[in-house]
Protein backbone atom coordinates (compact mmCIF):
# COMPACT_ATOMS: atom_id res chain seq x y z
CA UNK A 1 0.00 0.00 0.00
CA UNK A 2 2.87 2.38 0.80
CA UNK A 3 4.43 1.73 -2.61
CA UNK A 4 1.09 2.30 -4.32
CA UNK A 5 0.65 5.58 -2.44
CA UNK A 6 4.14 6.70 -3.48
CA UNK A 7 3.38 5.97 -7.13
CA UNK A 8 0.18 7.97 -6.93
CA UNK A 9 1.94 10.95 -5.35
CA UNK A 10 4.57 10.86 -8.10
CA UNK A 11 1.81 10.69 -10.70
CA UNK A 12 0.05 13.70 -9.20
CA UNK A 13 3.31 15.66 -9.10
CA UNK A 14 3.80 14.88 -12.78
CA UNK A 15 0.30 16.13 -13.60
CA UNK A 16 0.87 19.35 -11.69
CA UNK A 17 4.36 20.00 -13.08
CA UNK A 18 3.40 19.46 -16.72
CA UNK A 19 0.19 21.47 -16.36
CA UNK A 20 2.06 24.37 -14.75
CA UNK A 21 4.68 24.37 -17.51
CA UNK A 22 2.00 24.30 -20.20
CA UNK A 23 -0.04 27.10 -18.65
CA UNK A 24 3.08 29.23 -18.35
CA UNK A 25 3.77 28.79 -22.06
CA UNK A 26 0.14 29.44 -23.02
CA UNK A 27 0.05 32.64 -20.97
CA UNK A 28 3.30 33.81 -22.51
CA UNK A 29 2.62 32.97 -26.17
CA UNK A 30 -1.07 32.21 -26.48
CA UNK A 31 -2.80 28.84 -26.40
CA UNK A 32 -2.97 28.37 -30.16
CA UNK A 33 0.66 29.43 -30.66
CA UNK A 34 2.12 26.67 -28.47
CA UNK A 35 2.26 23.11 -29.77
CA UNK A 36 1.96 19.96 -27.70
CA UNK A 37 5.50 19.08 -28.83
CA UNK A 38 6.74 22.36 -27.37
CA UNK A 39 5.07 21.62 -24.04
CA UNK A 40 6.54 18.11 -24.00
CA UNK A 41 10.01 19.46 -24.73
CA UNK A 42 9.74 22.07 -21.99
CA UNK A 43 8.58 19.38 -19.54
CA UNK A 44 11.36 17.04 -20.72
CA UNK A 45 8.99 14.21 -21.58
CA UNK A 46 7.95 12.62 -24.87
CA UNK A 47 4.70 13.47 -26.65
CA UNK A 48 3.32 9.94 -26.09
CA UNK A 49 4.03 10.30 -22.36
CA UNK A 50 2.30 13.69 -22.29
CA UNK A 51 -0.76 12.26 -24.00
CA UNK A 52 -0.93 9.43 -21.47
CA UNK A 53 -1.47 12.07 -18.80
CA UNK A 54 -3.45 14.59 -20.85
CA UNK A 55 -5.54 13.13 -23.69
CA UNK A 56 -6.15 16.58 -25.21
CA UNK A 57 -4.15 19.79 -25.31
CA UNK A 58 -6.99 21.61 -23.52
CA UNK A 59 -6.69 19.22 -20.57
CA UNK A 60 -3.28 20.73 -19.80
CA UNK A 61 -5.15 23.85 -18.71
CA UNK A 62 -8.33 22.32 -17.35
CA UNK A 63 -6.41 19.99 -15.04
CA UNK A 64 -6.59 22.84 -12.53
CA UNK A 65 -10.32 22.13 -12.28
CA UNK A 66 -9.88 18.42 -11.67
CA UNK A 67 -10.37 18.65 -7.90
CA UNK A 68 -13.53 20.70 -8.37
CA UNK A 69 -15.28 18.36 -10.77
CA UNK A 70 -17.06 16.37 -8.05
CA UNK A 71 -16.90 19.09 -5.38
CA UNK A 72 -20.64 19.81 -5.19
CA UNK A 73 -21.40 16.08 -5.07
CA UNK A 74 -18.94 15.63 -2.20
CA UNK A 75 -20.51 18.51 -0.28
CA UNK A 76 -23.97 17.00 -0.67
CA UNK A 77 -22.85 13.49 0.25
CA UNK A 78 -20.87 14.66 3.27
CA UNK A 79 -23.32 17.15 4.76
CA UNK A 80 -24.80 16.60 8.25
CA UNK A 81 -28.08 14.70 8.15
CA UNK A 82 -30.07 17.65 9.46
CA UNK A 83 -28.64 20.12 6.93
CA UNK A 84 -30.43 20.77 3.64
CA UNK A 85 -28.65 20.42 0.33
CA UNK A 86 -29.05 24.10 -0.47
CA UNK A 87 -27.77 25.19 2.96
CA UNK A 88 -24.74 22.91 2.62
CA UNK A 89 -23.90 24.20 -0.85
CA UNK A 90 -24.45 27.84 0.17
CA UNK A 91 -22.18 27.39 3.19
CA UNK A 92 -19.54 25.85 0.94
CA UNK A 93 -19.79 28.66 -1.62
CA UNK A 94 -19.59 31.35 1.07
CA UNK A 95 -16.52 29.64 2.51
CA UNK A 96 -14.98 29.73 -0.97
CA UNK A 97 -15.68 33.46 -1.17
CA UNK A 98 -14.08 33.97 2.23
CA UNK A 99 -10.95 32.11 1.04
CA UNK A 100 -10.88 33.92 -2.32
CA UNK A 101 -11.07 30.53 -4.00
CA UNK A 102 -10.55 31.21 -7.74
CA UNK A 103 -13.40 28.84 -8.58
CA UNK A 104 -15.83 31.37 -7.06
CA UNK A 105 -14.49 34.11 -9.34
CA UNK A 106 -13.63 36.26 -6.31
CA UNK A 107 -9.88 36.49 -6.71
CA UNK A 108 -7.96 39.46 -8.07
CA UNK A 109 -4.45 37.98 -8.05
CA UNK A 110 -2.82 38.81 -11.42
CA UNK A 111 -1.99 35.15 -12.09
CA UNK A 112 -5.59 34.10 -11.47
CA UNK A 113 -6.93 36.86 -13.71
CA UNK A 114 -4.49 35.86 -16.45
CA UNK A 115 -5.60 32.24 -16.16
CA UNK A 116 -9.27 33.19 -16.42
CA UNK A 117 -8.59 35.39 -19.46
CA UNK A 118 -6.81 32.45 -21.06
CA UNK A 119 -9.70 30.10 -20.27
CA UNK A 120 -12.62 32.31 -21.28
CA UNK A 121 -10.76 33.94 -24.17
CA UNK A 122 -9.87 30.67 -25.92
CA UNK A 123 -12.87 29.07 -27.68
CA UNK A 124 -11.49 25.52 -27.59
CA UNK A 125 -10.79 25.79 -23.85
CA UNK A 126 -14.24 27.19 -23.13
CA UNK A 127 -15.81 24.36 -25.14
CA UNK A 128 -13.72 21.72 -23.39
CA UNK A 129 -14.63 23.23 -20.01
CA UNK A 130 -18.28 22.49 -20.79
CA UNK A 131 -17.52 18.77 -20.57
CA UNK A 132 -16.19 19.30 -17.06
CA UNK A 133 -19.39 21.13 -16.14
CA UNK A 134 -21.48 18.27 -17.52
CA UNK A 135 -19.56 15.68 -15.48
CA UNK A 136 -19.86 17.82 -12.36
CA UNK A 137 -23.60 18.11 -12.91
CA UNK A 138 -23.93 14.35 -13.44
CA UNK A 139 -22.00 13.60 -10.24
CA UNK A 140 -24.23 15.98 -8.30
CA UNK A 141 -27.38 14.42 -9.72
CA UNK A 142 -26.12 11.01 -8.60
CA UNK A 143 -25.43 12.36 -5.11
CA UNK A 144 -29.00 13.67 -5.04
CA UNK A 145 -30.32 10.19 -5.72
CA UNK A 146 -30.60 10.05 -9.50
CA UNK A 147 -33.79 10.33 -11.50
CA UNK A 148 -35.33 13.26 -13.35
CA UNK A 149 -35.91 15.47 -10.31
CA UNK A 150 -32.32 14.97 -9.21
CA UNK A 151 -31.07 15.93 -12.67
CA UNK A 152 -33.30 18.99 -12.72
CA UNK A 153 -32.01 20.07 -9.33
CA UNK A 154 -28.39 19.40 -10.26
CA UNK A 155 -28.75 21.43 -13.44
CA UNK A 156 -30.13 24.41 -11.54
CA UNK A 157 -27.49 24.22 -8.80
CA UNK A 158 -24.69 23.95 -11.34
CA UNK A 159 -26.03 26.93 -13.28
CA UNK A 160 -26.31 29.07 -10.15
CA UNK A 161 -22.76 28.30 -9.03
CA UNK A 162 -21.41 29.01 -12.53
CA UNK A 163 -23.28 32.29 -13.01
CA UNK A 164 -22.32 33.58 -9.55
CA UNK A 165 -18.65 32.85 -10.25
CA UNK A 166 -18.78 34.43 -13.71
CA UNK A 167 -20.39 37.59 -12.33
CA UNK A 168 -17.65 37.92 -9.70
CA UNK A 169 -14.96 37.36 -12.31
CA UNK A 170 -16.59 39.85 -14.72
CA UNK A 171 -16.58 42.64 -12.15
CA UNK A 172 -12.98 41.99 -11.16
CA UNK A 173 -11.90 41.72 -14.79
CA UNK A 174 -13.45 45.16 -15.34
CA UNK A 175 -11.27 46.66 -12.63
CA UNK A 176 -12.95 46.16 -9.25
CA UNK A 177 -11.01 44.66 -6.37
CA UNK A 178 -12.11 41.42 -4.71
CA UNK A 179 -12.64 43.28 -1.44
CA UNK A 180 -15.05 45.66 -3.19
CA UNK A 181 -17.06 42.82 -4.71
CA UNK A 182 -17.19 40.55 -1.66
CA UNK A 183 -20.31 41.85 0.10
CA UNK A 184 -22.33 41.89 -3.12
CA UNK A 185 -21.06 38.40 -3.96
CA UNK A 186 -22.15 37.05 -0.59
CA UNK A 187 -25.57 38.70 -0.86
CA UNK A 188 -26.05 37.38 -4.39
CA UNK A 189 -25.16 33.86 -3.29
CA UNK A 190 -27.64 33.99 -0.41
CA UNK A 191 -30.43 35.21 -2.74
CA UNK A 192 -29.63 32.63 -5.38
CA UNK A 193 -29.57 29.67 -3.01
CA UNK A 194 -32.74 30.90 -1.25
CA UNK A 195 -34.40 30.86 -4.65
CA UNK A 196 -33.16 27.33 -5.26
CA UNK A 197 -34.51 26.16 -1.90
CA UNK A 198 -37.92 27.64 -2.66
CA UNK A 199 -37.99 26.05 -6.09
CA UNK A 200 -36.94 22.65 -4.81
CA UNK A 201 -39.87 22.49 -2.39
CA UNK A 202 -41.92 20.86 -5.13
CA UNK A 203 -39.29 18.28 -6.10
CA UNK A 204 -40.34 15.29 -4.03
CA UNK A 205 -38.88 12.43 -6.08
CA UNK A 206 -35.22 12.88 -5.10
CA UNK A 207 -34.63 9.45 -3.62
CA UNK A 208 -31.56 7.26 -3.57
CA UNK A 209 -31.84 3.97 -5.47
CA UNK A 210 -31.13 1.89 -2.37
CA UNK A 211 -33.40 3.85 -0.03
CA UNK A 212 -36.76 4.65 -1.64
CA UNK A 213 -37.85 6.57 1.49
CA UNK A 214 -34.80 8.83 1.58
CA UNK A 215 -35.50 12.54 1.54
CA UNK A 216 -34.53 14.90 -1.24
CA UNK A 217 -32.87 18.25 -1.60
CA UNK A 218 -34.79 20.24 0.96
CA UNK A 219 -34.62 17.96 3.98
Amino acid sequence: MAESGLRERKRQRMYEAVSDIAIGLFLEKGFDSVSVAEVAAAAEISKPTLFRYFPAKEDLVLYRFADHETEAARVVAGRPQAQSVTDALLEHFLDGLHRNDPVTGLNDHPNVLAFHRLLYGTPSLAARAYAYVERSEAALAEALGGGLDARLAAGQITAVRRVLALENWRRIAEGERAAEVRLDAEAAARRAFAGLAAGFAGLTALRGPDNPHASGVTE
